[in-house]
């Protein structure tokens, strides 16, 4: 398995720290830079030698919060995948975190386990979404939140290949996973993934879910 380099943001010292243990103890995770607020980690961020794959970030920090960091990531660097580690958790919440394109939201008291597997199933499959958020997905109507413009206004037509696509990646299954089921190749698979992002207007795997859900396209587990 590919080593995931991992950054930590959060203001809470011995919680960060401890934290940097926990990543230092996973075989294939690589620890690669630690952050006390946003505009310590965009600092640091702009300096390292290697890319971070994958970014566990505090929703309550200093000068810069996690929503803003959450935004100026996506804007500035469209590869790294956010997962939100935060004492928060109410619906309304989770949803716009993971609307505003965040890969995963677990909750700061959520066992060592699920965050190791949050991790490596974000960095294989664009997202991961525990029962908490795919029951804040569900219940997101009731807030009258909208989710994308897209899904309302603008009329999407997917075609069936697009169709099997969307629902093997609603399943978590990576590029090499769906390309075995579908008898694809990887790169064409990669193409047809970049091209439902492009035409849903969503901002990655994770909003081509939540554009699954919302459609009707895949049903939740529960």
């Amino acid at each position: 398995m590919a080593t995931i380099n991992v950054a930590i943001v959060d203001d809470q010292n011995l919680f960060r720290q401890s934290l940097a243990l926990l990543v230092n103890t996973v075989a294939d995770f690589k620890l690669v830079a630690e952050a006390e607020h946003g505009q310590d980690f965009l600092d640091k961020l702009a300096a390292l030698d290697e890319q971070v794959d994958v970014a566990i970030i505090d929703m309550d920090m200093p000068d810069m919060n996690g929503i803003e960091l959450n935004r100026i990531l996506h804007e500035q660097y469209p590869g790294l995948k956010v997962v939100i580690l935060s004492v928060h958790v109410h619906e309304r919440l989770i949803t716009q975190m993971v609307a505003a394109g965040a890969a995963a939201y677990l909750a700061k008291n959520c066992n060592k386990d699920e965050l190791i597997l949050a991790i490596n199933t974000v960095h294989t499959a664009g997202f991961y979404f525990n029962a908490n958020v795919l029951k804040a997905i569900k219940n997101s109507e009731n807030h009258k939140f909208q989710i994308q413009k897209n899904f309302n206004t603008i009329p999407i037509k997917l075609t069936e290949r697009e169709k099997q696509l969307l629902e093997l990646i609603c399943k978590e299954y990576s590029n090499a996973e769906i390309a075995t089921a579908l008898y694809l190749s990887v790169r064409t698979v990669e193409g047809h993934r970049n091209n439902l992002i492009l035409k849903t207007g969503c901002r990655n795997t994770a909003g081509l879910v939540l554009f699954a859900i919302k459609h009707n396209l895949f049903k939740l587990p529960f």
